[in-house]
């Protein structure tokens, strides 16, 4: 049985990001900071080797993100995809080397005009600011124009890649009735990652979880009776941490992974190349974790807890697509096992952040255990393929 939250959410994310040690003493040499807009609010003056192209871009998607309505997930991707290509095409142009900042920005700078068209002022304006920056002192002869250029480049293959991804074409047919099953309102359904193209899986399949609880088994009503206690019995904490990593109204959860995926790389004084390279592997496993993820939602059709039990309050209302497995534990356990790889002695504070956001959904009542359990484990699995991947043969280049 799920006891009472034992740590405020916000002071865990505190602890996470602040308990950061450093694997290197060693400045960013190739990387100057962004600056502007909104994700630069509060940050104050910072030194160059405490804040990257990378890391400063993926801020300003995020800050973009919240204000439209927009796949986080399916940006994320891009864009850290694109970023990714810039810095090989930059390491692999002849001669002295365009500085892999100006590919980057470059990069993100496409790819975000793309995906936010009406803020294209502001995103312009931030990639200004990026070059008008000091750089640092051994770039200062490199061409920043030709980075921008080679990053633009990757940008417009990335973005050609994506129209054909099937993203929210694949409808899931009419769903099954009877008991057991996911209640349809008639509504719209969710589709989420459903039939599209994955990065690394071979197919949607490939890390489906075995069957759910039967409907009506021991096991399942002691699934449904730890919901049913919960949702009697939730403290004010546990109703916090509920909407704080609610993803069915704002792009929260996501913005909070990668809030900590950034902070991880500046305190950890990764380079440009390694933090593209990071990003790229955390958001291409959520991307397709979500895919395995719907692919298995698809097959199960499992009922909501709420469904198999109406008198059941949930925080906030049931999204629309079934319960097994959990899609947002499937996200979290594929970026923070991508992260806990590359940053090893954060590996217990990061087991630790998946664990809570995955039990917000058990506390907002719309989620069984087995429902986050078998989430964790596909987004782990997805994010172990991931890690061993060899990056030049996956996607576009």
């Amino acid at each position: 049985m799920c006891g009472r939250y034992r740590v405020p959410l916000t002071v865990l994310i505190a602890t996470v990001i602040a308990g950061c040690t450093t694997d290197s003493t060693t400045p960013n040499s190739d990387s100057a900071p962004l600056e502007t807009g909104p994700a630069s609010a509060g940050r104050g003056a910072v030194k160059f080797w405490e804040s990257n192209a990378t890391v400063s871009w993926n801020a300003l998607a995020t800050d973009l993100a919240a204000r439209r309505v927009i796949d986080a997930g399916r940006l994320y991707v891009y864009l850290s995809l694109a970023q990714f290509r810039g810095v090989e095409a930059a390491a692999a142009a002849p001669g002295p080397h365009p500085p892999t900042s100006s590919a980057i920005g470059g990069a993100s700078a496409a790819v975000l005009a793309a995906f936010f068209p009406l803020d294209v002022a502001e995103i312009e304006a931030a990639l200004d600011a990026q070059h008008a920056a000091r750089p640092w002192p051994g770039a200062k002869h490199q061409d920043g124009a030709a980075g921008e250029a080679l990053g633009r480049a990757a940008a417009s293959r990335v973005l050609a890649y994506a129209q054909t991804d099937g993203v929210g074409l694949t409808s899931p047919g009419t769903p099954p009735v009877g008991p057991g099953f996911w209640v349809w309102n008639g509504g719209p359904i969710a589709r989420g990652g459903l039939g599209a193209r994955p990065i690394f899986l071979a197919s949607a399949s490939e890390f489906r979880p075995g069957g759910p609880p039967p409907f009506g088994s021991a096991a399942f009503l002691t699934a449904l009776d730890e919901v049913r206690t919960i949702a009697a019995t939730r403290t004010p904490e546990q109703i916090a941490i509920a909407n704080f990593w609610n993803v069915t109204q704002s792009p929260r959860s996501d913005a909070a992974m990668m809030q900590i995926a950034r902070d991880f790389i500046v305190r950890h004084r990764r380079s440009d190349a390694d933090a593209a390279r990071i990003m790229f592997l955390a958001s291409a496993a959520a991307f397709d974790a979500i895919i395995g993820c719907f692919d298995a939602k698809y097959f199960y059709w499992y009922i909501r807890p709420a469904q198999a039990d109406p008198s059941i309050p949930t925080v906030f209302a049931t999204p629309p697509h079934p319960s097994y497995p959990s899609a947002h534990s499937c996200v979290s356990g594929a970026i923070t096992s991508v992260l806990a790889a590359e940053f090893p002695s954060e590996a217990a504070a990061l087991a630790t952040v998946a664990q809570e956001a995955s039990l917000s959904r058990l506390y907002a009542g719309i989620h069984y255990r087995c429902d986050m359990d078998a989430g964790l484990a596909l987004g782990g699995a997805v994010a172990a393929k991931a890690l061993a991947a060899e990056l030049d043969g996956v996607a576009v280049r």
